[in-house]
C-alpha cells in the first residue's frame, strides 16, 4: 500500500518527540465488506516524518532514536496530541509510546 507524505513539514518536534502521519484506514474489512466512515477504526500505524533532538539525558547529553524519519511504525491507541498543519493530520508523540518498527 502507498502511503502519501508530506517532504518538508514546518512542524519540528522537540526533545524526544516524532511527528508521524498516519497511514489511510482500511476502506474495507478482510472478508470485503466496505466500511462506512464512522465504522473506521483510526489506525494505530504511521510513517515518521521527523524526529526531535534526543532526550536530553543526565549528563547533559542527547539520546539517540531507534527510529528514523521515513519508518512506517505501530503505535499505542491513545499516544500523542493530533495536529493539523496546511490540510495534513499527524501526530505528535514521545518515542516511548512507539510499539514497533514494521518491515
Amino acid at each position: 500500500m502507498a502511503t502519501k507524505t508530506k517532504k518538508n513539514v514546518a512542524i519540528r518536534p522537540l526533545g524526544d518527540r516524532v511527528l508521524i502521519q498516519r497511514v489511510e484506514a482500511e476502506e474495507k474489512t478482510a472478508g470485503g465488506i466496505l466500511l462506512p466512515e464512522s465504522a473506521k477504526e483510526k489506525p494505530k500505524e504511521g510513517i515518521i516524518v521527523a524526529t526531535g533532538d534526543g532526550k536530553t539525558l543526565d549528563s547533559g547529553d542527547r539520546s539517540s532514536f531507534s527510529v528514523s524519519k521515513g519508518d512506517r511504525v505501530l503505535f499505542t491507541s491513545y499516544a500523542g496530541t493530533d495536529v493539523k498543519h496546511d490540510g495534513a493530520e499527524y501526530i505528535i508523540m514521545r518515542e516511548d509510546d512507539i510499539l514497533a518498527i514494521i518491515g
